[in-house]
């Protein structure tokens, strides 16, 4: 429609930094974090009366002004409820809800923009999977693959399952750099493999996982795929064909989007046998007091009102990275990486956990102060200004396999510079300093 287009220019593209607008499908240029910072008015606040320095973007990343004011736009111009009206408001809506699929469809490259499930998060979406096509195919001696790495929500579900349908659960386990032990993968996957089930890049570690080498294994096996993807599609380019997936999961909040908004990304003829997740309004066909029918895909699978003016949002920061170009963003955190292995490594006590190459990490460092709790370090590297991570990161398996109970964690996006990293190892000489002197 013509009013909804005109007053969206996010439809087809994004203004970047520079004043340009971009057109969706991702313009090319320098990649000026300067400009990009410029981007993000949270970045220019002050902690504790120093500048901010937010290394904590694994957990949520911060929002662009387009983003924040896409969703200002859409409360103000077109808020109404998607799917049910024929008034204006409401189809505008619903046009340009539904236009969101077909930006994440392009994203990921899938086939179609009716695989694009939306959800409120990586965790739903994984349980969209395990209720509507595992708990009806599994039976007992069936496996369901995982790795050690695994973030929970990538766990539990599937040791519910376990509980409730008998199915055995097989681990890849971890090596010592924190990588996965592949030798031990190409044991474990076999005949009774129905789902493997596996991250793309370790929450806790950085570990950048070969997909699709455990992929194949897999449809070798005559078992399906589920990728979890919130730690790789923020940071990189996926492609969900080359990545030999069926299901991929991921989460709009760590990708520049608003929370409360997640993907499930299937193979259309692996959607097309699975039953609902949940039942309710818009998932339906027909309903009677005896019985009901099932919408077509993807509306199957989203029952009630959809948190709408969030996904709206979410494409505009789809708009955002495709325009800065993830190959590009993925360019910049490998230096980071470099940058940040190095410096770290200079630091007395510091052990960084995970692969020690930057190509084999995303933008994650976890790591240990010697004597320190990693809860005191991050209080004490809040009072620098400096935003990170402590505790376990949902990841209880990995501490329990590097032998302690928690790490610190430090993670960089696309606004996060060098200098930044340089701050973290200052905080971390100081944090040093100050344990060191209050030690017995």
């Amino acid at each position: 429609m013509s009013t909804s287009t005109a007053s969206h220019e996010s439809a087809d593209g994004v203004t970047i930094p520079g004043g340009r607008v971009a057109a969706g499908a991702g313009a090319r240029r320098p990649f000026d974090v300067a400009a990009i910072r410029r981007d993000f008015p949270i970045l220019r606040r002050q902690v504790e009366g120093k500048p901010l320095v937010y290394l904590d973007s694994a957990a949520t990343s911060q929002r662009p002004v387009q983003v924040l004011a896409e969703l200002t736009r859409f409360y103000r111009d077109h808020n109404a409820n998607v799917h049910r009206g024929v008034h204006t408001l409401s189809v505008e809506a619903t046009e340009l809800y539904e236009g969101v699929r077909e930006k994440v469809r392009a994203l990921i490259g899938g086939a179609s923009a009716r695989e694009v499930i939306f959800t409120r998060g990586t965790t739903e979406s994984i349980n969209l999977v395990a209720h509507g096509w595992a708990r009806a195919r599994l039976a007992p001696g069936d496996e369901v693959v995982i790795s050690e790495i695994e973030h929970h929500s990538n766990i539990v579900p599937w040791q519910m399952l376990r509980d409730e349908r008998g199915i055995a659960l097989r681990v890849i386990p971890m090596r010592s750099d924190g990588t996965l032990d592949l030798d031990v993968a190409r044991e474990l996957i076999g005949p009774r493999t129905r789902l493997l089930a596996i991250t793309h890049v370790s929450n806790a570690l950085g570990t950048v996982v070969p997909v699709r080498e455990l992929a194949d294994l897999a449809h070798e096996a005559g078992a399906l795929v589920l990728v979890d993807g919130a730690q790789s599609v923020p940071h990189m380019p996926v492609d969900v064909t080359e990545l030999g997936a069926d299901f991929l999961a991921f989460s709009a909040h760590k990708m520049l989007g608003p929370t409360g908004v997640g993907v499930l990304w299937g193979r259309m003829e692996v959607l097309e046998s699975m039953q609902p997740f949940m039942g309710g309004g818009d998932m339906i066909l027909t309903v009677s007091l005896e019985r009901s029918t099932w919408n077509e895909i993807p509306h199957r699978f989203e029952a009630g009102t959809p948190n709408f003016a969030d996904v709206v949002a979410f494409g505009t920061a789809i708009d955002y990275l495709r325009a800065l170009g993830l190959d590009a963003v993925r360019r910049h955190e490998l230096d980071l990486v470099d940058h940040g292995l190095a410096v770290l490594g200079d630091v007395p006590g510091v052990t960084v956990h995970g692969p020690r190459e930057a190509e084999r990490r995303g933008g994650v460092f976890s790591f240990s102060l010697e004597g320190v709790h990693p809860h005191d370090v991050g209080q004490t590297l809040s009072s620098e200004g400096v935003a990170v991570r402590a505790g376990h990161h949902c990841a209880q398996p990995v501490m329990q396999s590097l032998g302690v109970a928690a790490t610190t964690r430090a993670s960089v996006y696309l606004y996060s510079t060098r200098p930044e990293l340089d701050a973290l190892a200052a905080g971390l000489r100081m944090t040093a300093r100050f344990f060191g002197d209050a030690g017995p």
